[in-house]
């Protein structure tokens, strides 16, 4: 709907009326103020960033108890901020402004997550710098968050492309990589120390011999097999459309790229891993630890997905073939195998003929086994993750033309290749147990394969695979026997069984999987990798950090025919020769190298950012470790540390944080941080949605144009229909702050997205509503600036008795919901006593400054420029910023009276006004003896009556 104001301009406007137009230059000169004092500028403890030690007006800042908070950081699209965007950002600055009036010292800042595949797009399309277009919408973004009125301290905000920050991603990257994980000690240990275990003997090498009977190479390819970023053969998604290597995120349901629409092939190749794996015990069990909604825990929990089972070895003619399973008890069940169409050992287990026994459907038409297998490969490759493991898809798959021994009774069952088997999840190898699994069952039925139950079916159960509870059948052989045993029992049975025969052993899995840290791209940050003539990777030292990005006429990797499957990706890049070929000192002399040249993901930069927050403009370290522990550290035995507050959507409740997380641990077993966990307490905000309208084509039309009358919309006087979605261009039911500020003013805007609900859900936008927040602000204004003359109009009279305990209940209720995050009832709060002082000034010709100047400051966190304006204009030459919020005196807290509602059969029939200490017989007789409930009780008997305390009165009649 249309943004023009509703409220402010016509020819008998007062003169000194808060409009918009007013707001606005209060607004522009109070946020020209805090930026020329620094208002917002929180002291570090040392270094760089130790001064202010005190705020404006002489305020002790450093000595105060600390807050530190932030938001999730933006992109900066070219499209800038809407309406939905700030909720959070607004959120945040009202918490933080009322924790620095209570006496914090108090971070608050924003950065920008400003890599990303949008500037590449565009840099692909036009020949633009990515880097210009990414610095031009960082300079659209700031001015809107300016414009906002919220109290960051520019001082320390970010780019994650500023080459000083990449510089620091580089410098986590090789802590990364020259760490190993230490299960014995479950923590992070430098390579050094791994490499002095083995120099000295303490740790045994892979095939036995002495640490210096090997070659320097052979050293260094057991090192990096160790290390917790690694080269490895990973299945991927590639586009060989796109040239790229995608996220599944960016990966449609239907097998293609969100971007083009191209197709999307599973394949194997060699990327950079990182191993968050090894650190899966210890994501999970700090959930526990932190302050974050339940929901996001167990978003993190499945994602994580730890199983307990059992590793069992199948023998086969290429060697043992393990699968993870967590019903080992169904072993005796296994009637046959299944391995992953990218498994490493698929090609050993494809003979060059069929078996003699081999039956028609299961070899899908072809020849040999080898035909079968590769044209299968090839069909898999197409498919999803989401297509390939559907309950409701048919079961499709090959046999590779070789057989297992099950090692609890010597069956030999056959091994085929199948899609709905991972090579992610478990060992890419499952033993197939059809009784038991409905998609093995519907398998096996495909490829009439035999079906054994090993688990009885509860009674009148006749359905096809039973996955329920019951005791073992069908399960013994000479050596044991699992019948009649429950499923608990029957696996810890079989557990120990295998563990004897050296058949498997108890073992726990997770869904969990390393992390694909490579991208064929431009625009990220380069690894700080060369490789020598060995083809082995070697850390780039810190003195030659940041390693920045050339200068490249063509941004593009190279692309494909959209079915080109086998195609190989060769980033941008791979085409800067003079930068990819190198010569470097790096101890021994110069000599030639070649550098990486896929780049980091996005994520990098966003894993580590509120670390650089609090110590920006060091360049001698990641962050100065007494800013840390200052910030961030546990502040008591046993807690987590982190930032004490972090908002942002629920969408990024799984892959950031747990990345983050992972940073995060590493740094603190090396030494770098004193917090195990970045954030300790998490706030998910819930979404502006907005009405969209579409014409009678379907087609979307201007949401700001459309006019309602009598109930119905119209866009050109067209009758349109009205939805609602999410804010948008394709909906064209974009807002902009901007449009919103222009026609209102921040604070209006400010005060409307808080008191449109709780911050945790989602509300609709309606652009109409904006009036009543600015209708507030005007009577707030009007309690202290006489509309016509420009005076300032309070009183020093004494607060009348029913105002002044008004007052002491909003301060009381506004101080725990604005602790509480609840803008939306501190604004309610608020406005309440607003309306009784108005009252108060239409009788006595003007409101008492004794109540006004208290509103004044309760307003701040929410209006915080206009709130500063009538501030100063009622004599306070300092900004109010670390103004004491008003505290409430108890004793005016509690009511002198008492009104109660006085029921009869459901129906309030009056209410009675008793003091607050009447007992319960008292409260009855005076109920009894109003008129109008008296009346309602004429000629009839109560049957029974209840008085709950301060609350109502009940008859039955």
């Amino acid at each position: 709907m249309s943004t023009e104001p509703a409220v402010d301009a016509s020819a008998d406007t007062p003169p000194h009326r808060y409009t918009a137009a007013l707001a606005n230059q209060i607004e522009t000169r109070w946020q020209d103020r805090w930026q020329t004092e620094g208002t917002f500028h929180a002291p570090n403890p040392s270094g760089p960033m130790a001064e202010p030690r005190t705020g404006p007006g002489g305020v002790d800042l450093i000595n105060r108890p600390k807050m530190y908070v932030l938001d999730m950081f933006p992109y900066p699209s070219g499209a800038g901020l809407h309406v939905g965007h700030p909720l959070g950002y607004i959120a945040t600055d009202v918490l933080t402004r009322f924790q620095r009036m209570n006496g914090h010292n108090v971070l608050y800042t924003m950065g920008f997550d400003a890599f990303g595949l949008p500037a590449e797009q565009y840099a692909v399309q036009t020949g633009t710098h990515p880097r210009k277009t990414t610095q031009e919408n960082v300079t659209v973004f700031r001015r809107q968050l300016r414009r906002l009125g919220l109290g960051h301290d520019d001082r320390r905000s970010i780019a994650t492309t500023d080459p000083e920050f990449y510089r620091w991603t580089q410098w986590i990257f090789l802590q990364i990589f020259n760490a190993w994980f230490d299960p014995e000690q479950q923590k992070a240990r430098p390579i050094d120390e791994l490499i002095a275990e083995f120099s000295a003997g303490q740790r045994e090498t892979p095939d036995g011999r002495a640490w210096s009977a090997l070659s320097d190479v052979e050293r260094r390819e057991i090192v990096d097999g160790y290390r917790l970023t690694v080269r490895s053969d990973a299945p991927v998604n590639w586009c060989p459309g796109l040239g790229t290597v995608l996220a599944n995120e960016e990966v449609t349901a239907d097998g293609r790229s969100e971007r083009g629409n191209f197709p999307v092939f599973k394949r194997n190749l060699t990327q950079w891993m990182m191993r968050i794996t090894a650190y899966a015990d210890r994501l999970l069990a700090d959930l526990d630890r932190m302050d974050w909604p339940e929901p996001v825990k167990q978003m993190q929990r499945n994602w994580i997905g730890r199983s307990v089972g059992a590793a069992v070895h199948f023998g086969t003619d290429a060697g043992p073939l393990t699968v993870f399973t967590t019903r080992p008890d169904t072993l005796f069940g296994a009637t046959y195998m299944v391995v992953s169409p990218e498994h490493s050992m698929l090609s050993a287990l494809t003979p060059a003929g069929w078996p003699a026994d081999t039956k028609p459907a299961w070899t899908g038409g072809f020849a040999t086994p080898a035909e079968a297998v590769a044209a299968y490969q090839a069909e898999a490759a197409k498919k999803t993750e989401t297509d390939r493991t559907a309950d409701s898809r048919e079961k499709t798959g090959v046999f590779t033309g070789s057989y297992a021994i099950n090692p609890v009774n010597d069956q030999r069952i056959p091994i085929f290749t199948a899609d709905y088997v991972l090579t992610g999840y478990g060992t890419g190898a499952i033993m197939a147990v059809p009784g038991q699994d409905q998609r093995d069952w519907d398998f096996a039925k495909v490829f009439q394969l035999p079906i054994i139950r090993t688990v009885q079916p509860s009674e009148g159960f006749d359905g096809d695979a039973y996955v329920g509870e019951g005791a073992a059948i069908n399960s013994a052989n000479a050596e044991i026997s699992l019948n009649g045993l429950e499923v608990k029992a029957a696996k810890a049975l079989i557990i120990e069984w295998l563990e004897k025969r050296g058949f498997g052993e108890g073992t726990v899995q997770y869904k969990l999987r390393d992390w694909l840290f490579s991208r064929q791209r431009y625009w990220g940050e380069p690894f700080p990798i060369v490789y020598d003539e060995t083809g082995l990777p070697i850390a780039v030292p810190d003195s030659m950090l940041p390693v920045e990005l050339p200068e490249v006429e063509d941004y593009s990797p190279r692309t494909y025919a959209d079915d080109d499957a086998n195609s190989a990706p060769e980033p941008p890049l791979g085409k800067a020769t003079d930068w990819v070929e190198v010569e470097l000192d790096l101890g021994d002399g110069l000599k030639k190298y070649r550098r990486e040249t896929n780049v980091m993901p996005q994520w990098a930069g966003s894993c580590w950012y509120e670390l650089r927050y609090l110590d920006p403009t060091n360049s001698d370290a990641l962050v100065d470790p007494a800013v840390e522990e200052y910030w961030m550290g546990p502040r008591g035995a046993g807690e987590v540390g982190g930032a004490d507050l972090y908002v942002g959507g629920v969408e990024h409740a799984v892959l950031h944080l747990l990345y983050s997380r992972f940073w995060h641990k590493v740094l603190f077993d090396l030494g770098h941080v004193s917090s195990e966990e970045p954030f300790h307490r998490l706030i998910n905000q819930g979404y502006i949605q907005a009405y969209a309208y579409q014409d009678s084509r379907g087609q979307y039309v201007q949401a700001d144009q459309v006019t309602e009358t009598g109930g119905k919309f119209f866009f050109e006087g067209n009758e349109v229909k009205r939805e609602y979605g999410k804010i948008g261009k394709s909906l064209k039911n974009v807002v902009t702050p901007d449009d919103m500020c222009a026609a209102y003013g921040a604070d209006t805007f400010r005060m409307y997205e808080m008191s449109m609900g709780p911050l945790e859900t989602s509300r609709p936008w309606d652009t109409r509503a904006v009036v009543g927040a600015h209708r507030f602000l005007q009577r707030v204004w009007r309690l202290v600036i006489d509309e016509q003359t420009g005076d300032v109009h309070v009183n020093d009279d004494d607060v009348d008795e029913e105002t002044l305990r008004l007052l002491h209940k909003t301060i009381d209720g506004a101080r725990r919901d604005y602790a509480g995050m609840k803008a939306n009832t501190a604004a309610a709060k608020l406005i309440e006593l607003t309306n009784r002082l108005t009252v108060v000034a239409a009788e006595r010709g003007a409101a008492p400054r004794a109540a006004v100047e208290p509103l004044v400051l309760m307003t701040a966190p929410l209006a915080p420029h206009v709130a500063e304006e009538l501030w100063s204009r009622l004599g306070h030459p300092q900004t109010l910023t670390f103004e004491p919020f008003p505290e409430a005196d108890p004793a005016l807290l509690t009511e002198d009276t008492v009104t109660y509602p006085v029921q009869v059969n459901g129906k309030v029939r009056g209410r009675v006004t008793v003091p607050a200490d009447a007992s319960q017989d008292d409260v009855l007789a005076v109920a009894l003896a109003d008129p109008t409930v008296a009346a309602s009780l004429a000629g009839k008997d109560i049957r029974k009556s209840i008085v709950v305390p301060g609350r109502i009165v009940t008859l039955v009649v």
